[in-house]
């Protein structure tokens, strides 16, 4: 590192010598209330009209052609009142005007309306929701904001990236869960007001606080004394995902004694949202407390408690839209005259957060932070052990099943279906309970049972983040950061649905023991049942980064390594996987990852600005995409290796008072992923097939995945006048698949000694990666009157949306018959039309927003609305194959069918919704 240093510290010499005798105008632009510093201010001198921007630490300087004599600085950005400071310039000498404050906008009602619809927005059941990076920040980067707040309901991926791909903190501590890489958002869910003290870096831009991911890192900051004194209530109504919702929150500043308290509870609540049955119940509560010891040191206490249950909906074939629309769920029915919904996600898991800051110097900090997160997150589902499939949208319940009928369709059947499905279609809730009490009678054990799949974690995390100024043009940041978790992963009983008894605790579909050593058990509601194991994790991991700052280029260098080991314990043994395949702990494994990127800024003049980074990355797998089975077995996904990451950008920034622009160019190659999917396969082929029956439950693991992502983003908006802004941002990309990676299935039903068939390779290259929309265009204004009360509406585009494909139909198990043999009447041309990747329709979005805000003495009362998909446009948002047609002779003759029995499931996005938010600040 000292190596490193030498040549930059040569040039910074120079700068100091080139720096002597010039004529400078520095400064710093800070919040009014917070005192916290304020990013991308624009600072214009008025004569000359010279402009430039604060950086993160709300810093700017003129350096060249500086004007003499009088002149006037004017301060200006969104959300706050703009200013004027005069000042004084001599030739040879530094201005100096630290401090400038600025006012919030009273009618920043728009910011606060862009952070509401985002929290609305994240429902991460249904699609995919959560991948949008930065959902809750209100960066001023228009193509981020527009990504966040108008893509996001189309699940939208930046940059064709999940959420895994960026970093959540909160003072400092890494939130992305490390099951699976991404940030569980509604465990501060409804706590707006006091999650809005973020600060943003996107793409590879240097954090200081944590290396960050290829998408950025958001760092929320929970600091009592940064609140604004004061108070605000909040009532907002909407047909979305919660029909009401109450917050109220209070922060007191610093008070005497060096005492700061911040407290918020909310309320968000309905029975159903814009899907059938999907009721939400929600409470959110906040509290932070710091104390300030003395000039140099504070502590402060974080406890964020954000219990939450939602009712989940289900994606469905188009026969199953067609006949219902797209409101339909098929995941509830009523009882005893209400809607109950079977399958619903409940997340309890508190966050108690201790952070110590100590200003070692004026230009040194040193953050250490304590995390300790716990709780429980379930998902319940029916089990139907030997029972009829109680899912009313089971393909034997609808008309394409009668309609594909081998000697012919029976349309007489048919129809009775579809007169069925159109006057009921729910879930048969008391049928249910009569066949448990029926059962009861005969004295035999429960038919049906509702349990949950649960996770319960205990996460600490421990870290320090030092922060340097060496020189006014060199800054280090560098951390060091511990996690260990534990996770217990069980399915619990939750109602046994009227029966006496409970159900037994082996694998009705080939006769398993769940729990060998306690065979043929009987479990009742609260007792654990299918499966009961631990996973643990410990990571270390530390990063440096080194930033430079001068007149016309500012760069950064910065490099981490992890390491990463995890461990599997099982507390059942599965009677499958019998001896040491299944029981105590398994083998411990390690991964050592390691990032280095490095970026520049080139500032052409003030306005003009070319902006380049480069990263490559390692990392270990998630947790989820290491085991192929957990729940059954130890078994680690063959030949796993860590992740690769190689990726780059360059940006071209225009910056004036009225005009803001960015054009990025992105590329991004990910190499040696695994993922692990769960399905029903019918159609397989192989000779460790139990009984030759060619359908099983699988597990089904890709391994040593290749993609290649690549696009333009692009953003403008242009101050016209001062009241009307226009807005504008478009993303053109390709991903795909890069490779063709290797596929193989495993399973309890195969009879192989590691209970795996494999298929070889899957040939993926060039098919796209589902996920969103590949192009995404927005247009939009904003009129804001003087009067305090504003409106804006935006149109927006989709295209290049594609179907999630089924892997396995591109293997050779696609063109094998169940001996092993080729199908004698394969037709390559009707097989290359049935591989084809489904793209969906392209679609037109608008969204409408408004409102108006007052100031009444001391206090603001204000009021906004939005109307989302105005014009009511139905459009796919994405879906998958489904496995039940493996091979060509299935999938050829499902397809031969009037209606499809095994197509696609669809996720719809919402039709027309409305939000309407009124609050009181004081």
């Amino acid at each position: 590192m000292g190596k490193l240093l030498i040549p930059f510290l040569i040039l910074f010499n120079f700068s100091l010598s080139a720096f002597a005798q010039a004529t400078l105008i520095k400064g710093s632009v800070k919040d009014a209330l917070t005192l916290g510093p304020i990013m991308d201010v624009t600072v214009v001198i008025e004569e000359t009209q010279q402009t430039t921007f604060t950086n993160a630490k709300g810093e700017f300087i003129f350096s060249t052609n500086v004007p003499l004599g009088e002149q006037v600085l004017k301060i200006s950005k969104p959300g706050y009142l703009p200013k004027r400071y005069p000042i004084v310039v001599n030739q040879g000498k530094t201005v100096d005007i630290s401090d400038m404050t600025m006012d919030i906008d009273i009618s920043v009602s728009a910011d606060q309306f862009t952070i509401t619809l985002s929290d609305d927005e994240l429902n991460d059941d249904i699609g995919g929701a959560d991948n949008i990076s930065g959902l809750l920040s209100s960066s001023q980067d228009v193509f981020q904001r527009t990504a966040a707040f108008e893509f996001s309901a189309s699940f939208f991926n930046v940059r064709g990236l999940d959420s895994e791909n960026a970093t959540i903190l909160i003072n400092g501590i890494e939130m992305n869960k490390l099951y699976n890489g991404r940030p569980q958002w509604s465990n501060w869910g409804g706590l707006n007001d006091m999650m809005r003290n973020q600060e943003l870096s996107t793409g590879l831009a240097p954090s200081a606080y944590n290396f960050g991911g290829i998408l950025g890192s958001t760092n929320i900051n929970t600091r009592a004394s940064n609140y604004r004194e004061g108070g605000q209530l909040t009532y907002s109504s909407s047909n979305r995902s919660y029909t009401n919702r109450l917050m109220a929150s209070y922060a007191t500043g610093l008070i005497e004694n060096g005492w700061a308290f911040a407290v918020m509870i909310g309320r968000r609540w309905g029975d159903e949202g814009y899907q059938d049955a999907t009721l939400y119940d929600s409470n959110s509560f906040f509290t932070s407390v710091e104390k300030k010891i003395n000039d140099n040191h504070s502590i402060n206490l974080t406890s964020i408690y954000a219990p939450n249950s939602r009712g989940k909906s289900s994606p469905n074939t188009q026969e199953v839209y067609d006949l219902k629309g797209i409101k339909y769920n098929e995941y509830w029915g009523y009882l005893d005259g209400e809607k109950r919904n079977s399958r619903i996600k409940e997340v309890k898991e508190p966050i108690l957060m201790l952070n110590h800051f100590w200003d070692i110097s004026s230009k040194t900090s040193l953050n250490t932070n304590l995390g300790y997160q716990f709780g429980q997150l379930g998902n319940s589902r029916l089990e139907y052990s030997g029972g009829a499939n109680p899912s009313p949208a089971y393909y034997q319940y609808l008309p394409s099943y009668a309609l594909s009928d081998s000697e012919g369709p029976d349309y007489a059947l048919a129809y009775q279906l579809e007169q069925n499905f159109l006057n009921d279609g729910q879930i048969d809730w008391e049928r249910i309970f009569d066949a448990n009490l029926t059962n009861n009678i005969s004295g035999l054990n429960a038919t049906y049972v509702l349990y949950e799949d649960r996770s319960d974690d205990k996460q600490l995390t421990l870290n320090s983040i030092l922060s340097s100024e060496l020189t006014e043009n060199i800054l280090l940041n560098t951390a060091i950061n511990y996690q260990t978790l534990k996770s217990e992963n069980f399915g619990k009983i939750i109602d046994v649905l009227g029966s006496n008894t409970g159900v037994l605790n082996v694998d009705s579909f080939d006769n398993y023991q769940y729990d060998a050593q306690n065979p043929n058990r009987v479990v009742g509601q609260g007792d654990k049942y299918k499966y009961n194991y631990n996973l643990f994790a410990d990571i270390i991991s530390g990063y440096a980064q080194a930033q430079f700052k001068y007149n016309k280029v500012d760069f950064y260098v910065s490099g981490n390594i992890t390491n990463t080991k995890y461990q599997r314990e099982g507390l059942w043994e599965h009677s499958r996987f019998a001896g040491d395949g299944s029981f105590g702990k398994g083998e411990e494994l390690s991964f050592t990852g390691f990032g280095a990127k490095a970026g520049a800024t080139y500032k052409i003049t003030g306005k003009h600005l070319i902006d380049m980074n480069g990263g490559y990355i390692t990392k270990a797998p998630s947790l989820r995409n290491t085991y192929s089975n957990s729940r059954e077995n130890h078994n680690i996904v063959q030949n796993i290796d860590e992740e690769k990451i190689s990726t780059a950008d360059i940006s071209y920034i225009f910056r004036s008072p009225i005009v803001k622009a960015k054009v990025t160019g992105f590329y991004s190659k990910l190499e040696d992923a695994n993922e692990v999917g769960f399905y029903f396969a019918d159609g397989l082929s192989g000779d460790d097939i139990q009984d030759n029956d060619t359908a099983a439950f699988v597990q089904e693991v890709l391994q040593g995945v290749d993609k290649k992502n690549f696009g333009v983003e692009v953003g403008i908006e242009a101050q016209v006048t001062p009241s009307i802004k226009l807005k504008g941002a478009a993303s053109v990309g390709q991903y795909t698949y890069d490779n063709n990676p290797n596929l193989y299935l495993t399973s309890s039903s195969f009879t192989g000694p590691r209970g795996s068939i494999n298929y070889g390779e899957a040939n993926l290259k060039n098919y796209k990666v589902a996920g969103g929309s590949q192009r995404a265009f927005s247009a939009g204004f904003e009129y804001r009157d003087p009067e305090f009360w504003w409106v804006g509406a935006t149109a927006n585009a989709f295209t290049n949306t594609y179907l999630d494909i089924n892997t396995l139909t591109r293997t050779k198990n696609f063109y094998l018959d169940a001996d092993g043999l080729p199908f004698n009447d394969y037709d390559p041309d009707i097989a290359s039309k049935l591989l084809k990747q489904e793209k969906f329709d392209d679609y037109l979005v608008v969204n409408l927003i408004g409102g108006k805000s007052w100031k009444i003495d001391n206090y603001f009362v204000g009021f906004f609305a939005s109307i989302g998909n105005v014009f009511n446009q139905e459009y796919k948002t994405g879906g998958y194959e489904q496995g039940r047609n493996a091979n060509y002779r299935e999938l050829r003759d499902d397809n031969a069918n009037p209606i499809r029995v095994f197509g696609p499931k669809y996720w719809y996005g919402r039709g027309s919704t409305y939000f309407i938010n009124t609050y009181f600040r004081f």
